[in-house]
């Protein structure tokens, strides 16, 4: 079974380009359909424990507007 994407579509980049939806990285998100079914599975494994860290630490933050 092909595994769906973590994208929520609540796209918004923090200071370290990780999107405030689904907590993957610019790089992730551009390369996400080229990545093969084990990355993608392996990828999704680890997006809740990014998300539990960044929150923890009150990193997800967006980039003030200027």
């Amino acid at each position: 079974m092909k595994t769906s994407t973590p994208c929520i579509r609540n796209c918004c980049l923090d200071f370290d380009d990780i999107c405030m939806g689904c907590f993957r990285s610019l790089e992730e998100i551009k390369t996400w359909s080229k990545l093969s079914e084990p990355e993608r599975k392996r990828l999704m494994e680890i997006l809740p424990e990014r998300k539990r860290q960044r929150e923890k630490f009150n990193l997800n933050q967006p980039p003030a507007e200027k």
